[in-house]
C-alpha cells in the first residue's frame, strides 16, 4: 500500500471539503465530509 499526501481545504461558500494530491495532474475532488473526501481521493488516484 502506498501513502500519498493530500492538501485539504474547506470552501467557505459551499462548506464542501476540497482536496488534491500534489504531483498527480487532475487528482482533485470534493466531499461533504472528510470521510467522503478521503474515499473520493482514493478513487482519483
Amino acid at each position: 500500500m502506498k501513502i500519498f499526501t493530500a492538501i485539504v481545504e474547506r470552501c467557505p461558500e459551499t462548506g464542501l471539503y476540497v482536496g488534491f494530491v500534489p504531483g498527480f495532474p487532475g487528482a482533485h475532488t470534493q466531499g461533504e465530509t472528510l470521510d467522503e473526501l478521503n474515499i473520493n481521493l482514493k478513487e482519483v488516484i
